[in-house]
């Protein structure tokens, strides 16, 4: 097993989805990567999950039940246990202002899912892990 493959198996990645589907693609390909994934299906479980998971990164969809994604990103980035985790955004939302508020917020990364493909998001997940 070479470095590149040892870095990515000690990497934990949150999935925060609420369509079971697409979280269904996202966590086989991402576990085929290597990753230790937990997906949650809502921004109420996120937050536990960011405590006791805690993970390296989250993928955050926006347009959730209960809280939103903006919601959470807001309280992970304020909260001194969760503020230095990376968080990409994945969501339908590609309105610029939507993008700016997440960014305001203190996303890493914004990607919409219309726009991008697993593959671009697998490299921007490696991109942010330095990996």
């Amino acid at each position: 097993m070479d470095t590149q493959q040892n870095n990515v198996l000690e990497k934990k990645i949150l999935m925060v989805e609420d369509d079971e589907g697409l979280a269904a693609v996202y966590v086989a390909r991402l576990q085929a990567e290597g990753f230790n994934v937990h997906r949650v299906a809502n921004g109420e479980e996120a937050l536990a999950a960011a405590i006791s998971f805690k993970p390296d990164l989250i993928l955050l969809d926006v347009m959730m039940p209960k809280v939103s994604g903006f919601d959470v990103l807001d309280i992970l980035k304020n909260t001194p246990e969760t503020t230095n985790i990376r968080i990409i955004m994945l969501t339908a939302l590609s309105q610029d202002a939507d993008k700016e508020r997440a960014q305001e917020l203190g996303a890493d990364d914004y990607l919409v899912k219309s726009q991008v493909v697993i593959a671009d998001v697998v490299e921007r997940i490696k991109h942010h892990l330095d990996i």
